[in-house]
């Protein structure tokens, strides 16, 4: 078959998931096994070699980042039970006032806490950023909005252990420490540039507080002096019933939960975390160690991500036991569960998919075109997602989907699979809209209008998604 014949039959079998997703609300896991059937055959695979492509894909990716995905997610739930999110925040504002706080919330979001669930971790920390809002000047809601959003959707797909930069690591072949100490390389000035562009404009006059804020949603007149008082409370670890959380002006509700399923032993914040941050660290030394040419048996074993994510998952259900007890750890297991289920089954697909396209020789067609001193395949693949995300509304498929298309290309023209993989994650930030649950998560819980949310969530994900590919460029330089 000829090149032109593969490239095209590959953007069709693309955009036929996205069309699939977006106009016929098909499930996106169907979706996307549609689209690499379709791909398989159409480019002369065969019934047979195309359901081996599919299934040896899905495999793969398993076999690469399964474990890791439900170590973390279930890590997170048990930290999510202790209540150590609303300790962190509180602890971040003792140590950096109010007026630092859009800096301090959003790295600490899109670097330490993302084994926990996005909906769940946005849920947790919105009420605490509202509260802070109104101390830090009269554009907080649009400082801290946006500082939750910078925070949480860079997190997933360029940070170690979000589900996004797992997957990505996985699909193309980079060892996990690497992908860590890259990420965090590129996460820290993306998430502070953006955070302080965003800050800029809203400070020069781009937030109406009539048009861009729902005001007196959530009582706003008792939120200022009540914060420091709850941030006091979650510190203390009293006894007390569970916030609620309001949804679209009180549709939904989450049930309070009586005061003696919240009492727990007190137990140090960094207790809590030393588990996790451990098996970051041992990824960490790992990759430096394998960098620098050392090899001990002992060291290579620890360091490995599974072992170390599952002693960092022991450690942590240990302490979390001792602080609120063997049920509530049993319960939060079974909610990790539930939602690394969904999470795993689409990053399977997405490997699917990914395998498919490499199978119909994509990449030795692109590697004729690309080289590796050239821009252009990193610009490729963040457009390829940026796209796809502004169609699907999904910061996984996309930048999964894209990183599967150029994966061939990497070692063909010798460039390194991690600059695929960030700009991939880079990419799939761009224009997070009305798609996302995340928009609308964030409207509700922060008291925005649509309007206001289209400025902290739409615009202000797509500046870091900017800054992410202008930082990574230089990378390449030096990679």
């Amino acid at each position: 078959m000829s090149d032109t014949a593969i490239i095209i039959n590959t953007a069709v079998a693309v955009l036929a998931a996205v069309l699939l997703i977006v106009r016929f609300r098909l499930n996106p896991v169907i979706s996307l096994i549609i689209g690499a059937a379709y791909l398989g055959l159409s480019t002369g695979m065969g019934a047979e070699g195309t359901v081996k492509a599919i299934t040896t894909g899905f495999g793969e990716i398993m076999a690469e980042v399964g474990l890791l995905i439900a170590f973390g997610v279930l890590t997170g739930a048990m930290l999510q039970e202790a209540g150590a999110i609303q300790r962190l925040v509180s602890t971040l504002l003792r140590t950096f006032g109010p007026k630092r706080m859009p800096y301090a919330l959003s790295l600490t979001l899109a670097t330490a806490l993302q084994s926990i669930f996005l909906d769940v971790l946005l849920v947790i920390s919105a009420p605490l950023a509202r509260n802070l809002a109104p101390r830090i000047g009269s554009v907080g809601t649009a400082r801290m909005a946006t500082a939750l959003a910078i925070g949480l959707e860079c997190g997933i797909v360029l940070m170690v252990p979000g589900v996004g930069t797992v997957a990505l690591a996985g699909l193309l072949g980079v060892p996990l420490g690497r992908m860590l100490i890259f990420g965090l390389i590129l996460i820290i000035p993306t998430v502070a540039l953006s955070v302080a562009i965003m800050s800029f404009v809203f400070r020069h006059g781009w937030w109406d507080v009539a048009k861009d804020e729902q005001p007196g949603m959530f009582g706003d007149e008792a939120t200022g002096a009540q914060s420091e008082a709850h941030g006091q409370e979650r510190t203390q670890e009293q006894t007390q019933p569970t916030e609620s959380v309001q949804q679209a002006g009180g549709a939904t509700q989450t049930a309070l939960e009586p005061p003696e399923v919240q009492e727990r032993r007190h137990i140090s914040l960094i207790v809590l975390f030393m588990p996790l941050i451990g098996a970051l660290l041992l990824i960490g030394a790992g990759a430096v160690l394998d960098v620098a040419g050392i090899e001990n048996p002992v060291v290579t074993f620890v360091a490995d991500p599974v072992i170390a994510l599952l002693a960092g998952l022991i450690g942590t259900s240990l302490v979390t036991r001792y602080s609120v007890g063997r049920k509530r750890v049993e319960r939060s297991i079974a909610t990790g569960f539930r939602e690394s289920g969904q999470i795993l089954i689409l990053t399977g697909v997405g490997g699917s998919l990914a395998a498919t396209i490499s199978a119909a020789g994509l990449g030795d067609i692109l590697g004729k075109y690309f080289t590796a001193s050239t821009a252009a395949p990193l610009l490729v693949v963040w457009v390829i997602a940026a796209a796809l995300h502004i169609a699907v509304g999904s910061v996984s498929i996309s930048a999964i989907t894209a990183a599967g298309i150029l994966a061939p290309v990497a070692p063909a023209i010798g460039l390194d699979p991690v600059l695929i993989a960030l700009a991939a994650g880079a990419g799939s930030l761009f224009a997070v809209h009305v798609t996302s649950n995340t928009f609308w998560l964030l409207q509700s819980l922060m008291g925005q209008s649509t309007r206001g949310t289209l400025k902290t969530c739409s615009v202000g994900v797509s500046v870091a998604s900017v800054v992410a590919i202008l930082l990574i460029q230089p990378l390449a330089l030096i990679v």
